[in-house]
């Protein structure tokens, strides 16, 4: 497979750092609890005793996919009414763009700029931040002020992302698993038959795409799920844990690492793209291809791509395209490290007050009308209730025009106190609870490598992938020629030695009892 993943991670966001969490000690893994508390102030508020208390002041920082919203203070305002009145604590949301978030929060951390909240994740250098001590360990802090967090959070996604034993992030509660999925326009589906219900295999993939093929000359049966993507990028059949290198087939395997390309499932995946690109299935540029599969779809070049599936994952591709989309699920949801380590929040070592930092992180999975004014914003102004559950946008009032168009409800806390959309499943919170719940975890999660000592190997690894995985995976070359000289090569640049790195922290992370 491809870049599995670690490399799916990497085209989405464009800004991955090849990173995976250190289990090393470092600084930020002494264990010390969070430090006393020299909270910046600003108002007062009255204590047990009579006597005044400083209100903290926070500075919550995270990434924003729309920049900073116009309405942004009048919002932050209402959410200030709520936290001093139940935890005594004012925040200063700092939405940063998503294509600088990495960097930028990188200068806020090295230079101790005040910072008391921030995202965190594979994504955005967390492993680095962990070993650098950037960030508190949080378990005391949980202990003491996280009930809300260990009420909402199943203790395997909490844990998740512990090293030496330590928890450093607190991922959201949101789509925590995904299930391989072939999507397609529902339109072409239904005008030929397709059903997606009966699609259960890549073999029931192929009779739709031959269909399509023949009844449909000017439309690509199937396109990568991205730009930069091979066919194989939404496709899983192992845990990568974190890069690829060395992988646990099926998800468990007895925790025995296996090289992917060399196996016989790579091979045979292989071989179908090749067979599928020589009858004309596929994008026949997709090595090269720069265009989304949105683009593609919208353009009426394409039928359908693989997916990673989640409860109302059609509802949210049919209007992002613009077409109506259905989905037929290929596996069982499987829920995975890199899962959770994606997103998720923590506390940086220069916080003023890591109490009140811990009480603001708590309060958004526990209080529902603070999730929905950091999800949606004020009431009447940025959305009115169509029911209890469900809100839309005020008259006249456009996705464009809103004030507070954030729209990343799968950010702060616990999604699944969040208003649904009007359009969407009012019971997708539910579903979604379920469908984490009913996920396959990997015998190997909360486990992430520590690269430091094949970090040279690592990156000659990678250089080799870069070179082959897409002309691969989508078919472009003839496997049986081309997959012995990629395997090779890769021999040559050292992944033997990753893996037998990889092997020995994961037996000793085991041994350890999985900690």
């Amino acid at each position: 497979m491809s870049k599995k993943i670690w490399l799916s991670i990497s085209l989405v966001v464009a800004l991955l750092l090849l990173s995976a969490c250190s289990s090393n000690s470092s600084n930020g893994g002494s264990g010390e609890s969070a430090k006393p508390s020299n909270a910046s102030t600003g108002t007062e508020a009255p204590s047990s005793s009579g006597k005044p208390e400083k209100t903290a002041e926070l500075n919550v920082a995270f990434l924003s996919v729309t920049g900073t919203p116009p309405d942004l203070k009048a919002v932050e305002a209402e959410i200030n009414k709520i936290t001093t009145a139940k935890i005594n604590v004012s925040v200063n949301l700092m939405p940063i763009n998503y294509g600088a978030y990495a960097q930028q929060v990188n200068l806020m951390l090295t230079s101790n700029e005040k910072l008391d909240l921030i995202v965190v994740g594979s994504p955005f250098g967390f492993s680095s931040q962990v070993s650098r001590g950037q960030l508190l360990p949080l378990d005391e802090l949980l202990d003491k002020y996280g009930s809300n967090i260990r009420k909402a959070l199943d203790p395997a996604y909490l844990n998740a992302s512990k090293v030496d034993g330590k928890i450093y992030g607190v991922t959201p509660v949101r789509d925590l698993a995904s299930a391989n999925g072939f999507t397609m326009r529902k339109d072409l589906a239904d005008k030929y038959g397709i059903d997606a219900s009966k699609i259960k295999s890549l073999d029931d993939v192929e009779a739709a795409l031959k269909i399509i093929k023949e009844k449909e000359p000017g439309i690509t049966p199937l396109i990568p799920s991205g730009a930069g993507f091979s066919f194989l990028t939404s496709y899983g059949w192992y845990d990568g844990l974190g890069n690829g290198m060395g992988v646990l087939p099926g998800y468990d395997n007895g925790l025995k690492l296996v090289n992917s390309y060399e196996s016989t499932e790579y091979a045979e995946l292989l071989k179908r793209m090749r067979s599928w690109y020589e009858a004309g299935y596929l994008l026949k540029d997709a090595s090269t291809n720069k265009a989304s599969q949105i683009e593609l779809i919208k353009a009426d070049r394409a039928f359908g791509y693989f997916s990673k599936l989640k409860p109302g994952f059609d509802a949210q591709e049919s209007r992002s395209i613009g077409k109506q989309m259905v989905s037929a699920e290929l596996s069982t949801p499987v829920s995975m490290t890199d899962h959770v380590l994606n997103i998720m929040w923590g506390i940086p070592r220069q916080a003023d007050d890591p109490e009140a930092s811990m009480k603001f992180l708590d309060l958004m999975y526990g209080d529902a009308d603070l999730v929905n004014l950091l999800d949606w914003g004020i009431e009447g102004k940025h959305y009115v209730k169509v029911s209890d559950k469900v809100i839309k946008y005020p008259e006249g009032v456009t996705m464009l025009t809103n004030g507070y168009n954030l729209n990343m409800s799968w950010l702060f806390g616990n999604q699944f106190l969040a208003y649904v959309f009007e359009g969407e499943d009012p019971d997708i919170w539910q579903k979604m609870k379920e469908f984490n719940e009913q996920a396959v975890k990997s015998k190997a999660m909360g486990f992430t490598m520590d690269p430091e000592s094949v970090k040279t190997e690592i990156a000659a690894v990678s250089n080799v992938i870069a070179q082959y995985y897409l002309v691969l995976e989508t078919g472009t070359v003839d496997p049986d020629k081309v997959l012995p000289q990629f395997n090779q090569k890769l021999k040559a640049a050292g992944l033997d030695k990753v893996i037998a790195e990889k092997q020995r922290q994961l037996d000793a992370w085991a041994k350890a009892g999985g900690k």
